[in-house]
């Protein structure tokens, strides 16, 4: 008489590859309803402009000569309205905030590699459209770079200059190799539809101590809309920038020089994101004409910290 044995078989390796099948394409239908609940709460703020096949979202506060604030990698316009820095600004100047390419409530069209060059071209064109034809400029982090790309490529259209938090010379970077991933073609549209967002609500109080620190992160950044930031989309654009850090600041060292605009250098001395003996007060001793602004106590988040510090930096640059 046979007898039949009661241990089941292992799963093959297909059914494992259908369960993991299964598990991204679950993960992938929630992060986007995640996405679009995160823009039903956080509507825009400002308004639009068309300009070069993008739907550019801009804040636009006060009276006076021309302020443009460009944020960072990650960011949006929020960051600068939470922080202070645009009510203090409005005060003399009229401020002019954009969602960066790809951030906030602003398209990041896929055929074009978004360089610190082509995003200042972009935020010339808009500026053009919007009347103003002088501006100081202000550009924190991932924002400097574009913002020295508009000064050195687009010269008469700024007055004056303040680099923030910014990276200017390449330096062996591992970790922007690691967040580059999700602009990878194919296998990186997966991981920001499906493990990306998960592991950034992970890693984000990790994040938010690095790079406030050693200062604490203020409850006034309670503001920022985190989830909007997770949102597949923006994901795929700040890994797109991360890729291109580097390589961006190989290209735009040559040109420090040349500027002829006042610059104002701003970094909290204790940055522990980007090291500002290396890149700030390098900057500055390549930049003749440009004042220095460490500011103590302060990692990257300078304007967070302390935007009275930064305002201060404005005003050095506006006469």
């Amino acid at each position: 008489m046979t007898r039949h044995s009661s241990i089941k078989p292992a799963p093959g390796p297909r059914r494992w590859l259908a369960a993991a099948a299964g598990v991204l394409a679950v993960s992938a239908v929630v992060n986007n309803r995640l996405a679009r609940q995160a823009e039903r709460r956080n509507p825009p703020c400002g308004r639009f402009i068309g300009v070069g096949g993008v739907r550019l979202h801009y804040l636009e506060r006060g009276e006076g000569p021309p302020l443009v604030l460009l944020h960072g990698n990650g960011s949006m316009i929020q960051d600068f309205a939470c922080s202070g820095l645009v009510d203090l600004a409005a005060r003399r100047h009229r401020v002019i905030v954009f969602d960066r390419p790809g951030y906030g409530h602003s398209t990041r069209p896929r055929a074009r590699i978004w360089s610190p060059d082509a995003q200042a071209d972009l935020i010339q064109a808009a500026l053009d459209r919007l009347g103003v034809s002088r501006a100081v400029v202000l550009g924190h982090s991932w924002g400097a770079s574009v913002a020295a790309a508009l000064a050195m490529r687009h010269p008469r259209m700024v007055r004056g200059l303040v680099l923030a938090s910014g990276y200017y010379y390449p330096t062996a970077r591992a970790d922007m190799v690691l967040l580059s991933g999700p602009a990878v073609p194919l296998l990186g549209d997966l991981a920001r539809h499906t493990v990306a967002p998960l592991a950034g609500r992970i890693i984000w109080p990790l994040l938010m101590r690095k790079i406030f620190g050693p200062a604490p992160v203020p409850p006034k950044f309670g503001a920022f809309p985190r989830e909007m930031a997770l949102r597949p989309s923006q994901i795929r654009a700040e890994a797109a920038e991360s890729a291109l850090l580097i390589p961006s600041a190989a290209k735009a060292r040559t040109g420090y020089a040349g500027l002829t605009m006042p610059v104002a250098i701003v970094a909290g001395a204790e940055d522990r994101l980007i090291d500002p003996a290396r890149q700030s007060l390098r900057l500055h001793r390549d930049i003749a004409q440009s004042s220095l602004h460490l500011v103590p106590g302060c990692g990257h988040m300078v304007h967070q910290t302390d935007p009275d510090a930064v305002m201060a930096a404005i005003s050095a640059v506006s006469g």
